[in-house]
């Protein structure tokens, strides 16, 4: 009962922290958009329509678009409504900019699970091999394999497998999440899992490197420490020192960096999806960004921010299920 009260308390200190969070998030996202040279007027109507329109109508697009509100009011009504549930209407795509994340949201979810499962299994996986086989060549051709991936633009690497895949071989479509031309209510879900292939597949190469190489390191430690030595000399092989010994020690550190590893996945997804013109929650944000949809930037940002916190605060009450001590820790209130 002690260590479930200890734990309620340290969620609620992590959601508390969340909040501060997520309110310097969207402040920092507001004062950026502020500070950017992009005329939303100019961006989204033209220079030549823009001059060609009387001042009247000029007044009513500045209106539209916030120009004529000082920064600080603008700031404090949305931060007001977004506490209430009110996140505003968005500007280009004229609709409440909830339903527009949690469209693009949707969109985006299962290819962000993918990537994110895949590139984990895959690091550790190749983690723990390149650790138990330090020096001989699995070793150094996954060692060689993550400095190369993790020194690649995620973008340069889906232009690549765009080229290979779609254009060259014609094994996968180009882009987009449905084929083009049919009906929404005909698309079957192999038709967005074909599409979805080479954006998990891109989003989960780039993931790997961090994860395998960071759990090479602690499979190296683990293996060189005294009670594997100890194992050793009892007998034990190989495959059971790293079964038994090496992959208990090594699975709490593979699965803090694995949630963390969320923000990485997202923001890759921003220029994934661009790449692959793919509607995802990342595509939203750029045209947010680039087109002055303030509301629907603040949005995107505030709910990819919380689902990094939600990552990081998952792997934390998770850490007591793979490890013991930290459990006994908590049952004492430590």
């Amino acid at each position: 009962m002690r260590g479930l009260k200890h734990r309620l308390g340290f969620a609620g200190r992590k959601l508390a922290r969340m909040a501060l969070l997520l309110v310097g998030v969207s402040l920092a996202a507001f004062l950026l958009m502020y500070a950017s040279p992009l005329d939303p007027l100019q961006t989204n109507i033209g220079q030549a329509a823009l001059g060609a329109m009387s001042p009247e109508q000029r007044e009513l697009l500045q209106a539209y678009w916030g120009a004529d509100t000082p920064p600080a009011e603008r700031y404090i009504n949305w931060l007001t409504g977004a506490v209430q549930g009110e996140w505003g209407d968005s500007l280009l795509y004229r609709r409440p900019v909830l339903d527009v994340i949690g469209e693009r949201l949707a969109s985006s979810a299962g290819l962000l699970a993918a990537a994110w499962l895949l590139s984990g299994l895959l690091g550790f996986g190749l983690g723990v091999l390149a650790g138990a086989c330090r020096g001989r060549l699995p070793d150094r051709l996954i060692r060689g394999y993550c400095l190369v991936i993790s020194s690649t633009p995620a973008f340069w690497l889906a232009i690549l497998l765009l080229l290979i895949f779609s254009v060259w071989l014609g094994w996968l479509p180009v882009g987009l999440s449905a084929p083009i031309g049919v009906d929404t209510s005909a698309v079957t879900w192999l038709d967005r899992l074909r599409h979805a292939v080479l954006p998990a597949l891109t989003l989960s190469i780039t993931g790997v490197a961090n994860i395998a190489l960071h759990t090479r390191e602690k499979m190296i430690d683990v293996l060189s420490s005294d009670y594997v030595l100890f194992a050793r000399a009892r007998g034990e092989g190989a495959a059971a020192i790293v079964w038994r010994h090496g992959l208990r020690n090594v699975a709490l550190p593979a699965l803090t960096l694995q949630f963390a590893s969320i923000s990485e996945i997202i923001g890759g997804s921003v220029l994934v999806e661009q790449v692959f013109s793919y509607p995802g929650l990342g595509q939203a944000a750029v045209t947010a960004g680039l087109g002055g949809d303030l509301p629907l930037l603040l949005g995107v940002t505030v709910i990819t921010a919380a689902l990094v916190f939600a990552g990081n605060l998952v792997a934390d009450l998770l850490y007591g299920a793979i490890d013991p001590r930290i459990r006994r820790g908590a049952a004492r209130g430590l």
